[in-house]
């Protein structure tokens, strides 16, 4: 990948005439350029379908392409076709990803389960964390932003619906009966802001394989979370199966990310 694909873009290219990033692209990128755009026009329509089918507006939602697994340069083309969030779930391969494209618009969300070791890693380049489901996290997170003398870290409680349940003791999340406790907890540390709920529509429990409810559910808990704390508005459901329901049920981000990528064998 040439270096000319790292720097800054002009925006769309259909929208801006200045192309010359375009103009360095190998055979190859340009290829995966015209895939990762034609998979992009796709997802589009079918979170612009949803949006009208519910009766909202499309800039309600957000999408966010989850780019796990998939190398920095896909990103970087992301970027050059109007992407502005991406999102991440191992700090191993978030890390260098996110400093090599560190000159890119891009917002890094987090949203696989984070250990407290790989808490001042992730601080570094993460705009969200979607993951947040202890104390002790939050603990770890806020001492690591106010270290790193950096803007406040965006945090979600991430909600695990099964648990309500008395299932899925063994995942990460929390249990919705503790929702509001463990965001008070990010709301009142230095260096947090409490920005909303995020959950992924449960394997076990009465909610299995009915993702409208879980995320009729969500929104729920969402609406309690928001009578608390006003300022968080951020819903974080719905993946490439599953997004319409999410929107439906009032999401306002969506995780993407085969719809986006294909199943391709992902290059490590």
């Amino acid at each position: 990948m040439t270096n000319d694909i790292y720097g800054p873009f002009p925006g769309d290219s259909a929208r801006f005439p200045d192309k010359s990033w375009l103009d360095a692209l190998t055979e190859g990128q340009r290829a995966r350029y015209e895939e990762l755009g034609t998979n992009l026009e796709v997802v589009e329509r079918r979170i612009a379908d949803a949006c009208a089918a519910a009766g909202r507006a499309r800039d309600e939602v957000r999408l966010i392409v989850v780019t796990k697994t998939y190398p920095a340069e896909d990103s970087a083309l992301l970027a050059g076709l109007g992407v502005t969030d991406v999102a991440e779930n191992r700090d191993q391969d978030a890390g260098p990803k996110a400093e090599q494209c560190r000159n890119l618009p891009l917002d890094w969300h987090f949203v696989g389960q984070l250990q407290t070791n790989k808490v001042r890693s992730v601080v570094r380049y993460a705009d969200h964390v979607h993951s947040v489901d202890r104390v002790r996290l939050v603990e770890s997170l806020g001492a690591a932003v106010v270290k790193a003398e950096r803007a406040d870290l965006g945090c979600l409680v991430q909600v695990a619906l099964d648990k309500e349940a008395g299932e899925g003791g063994h995942r990460a999340g929390v249990a919705p009966a503790d929702v509001l406790a463990l965001a008070d907890a990010i709301a009142d540390t230095p260096g947090l802001r409490m920005d909303g709920v995020m959950t992924v529509a449960p394997l076990a429990g009465p909610l299995a394989g009915d993702p409208a409810a879980a995320f009729d559910r969500l929104a729920e808990i969402a609406t309690a979370v928001r009578a608390a704390h006003p300022a968080a508005t951020m819903v974080s459901a719905g993946m490439s199966g599953d997004l319409e329901q999410a929107i439906a049920a009032g999401a306002t981000h969506v995780r993407v990310g085969t719809a986006v990528l294909g199943v391709r064998s992902p290059l490590r």
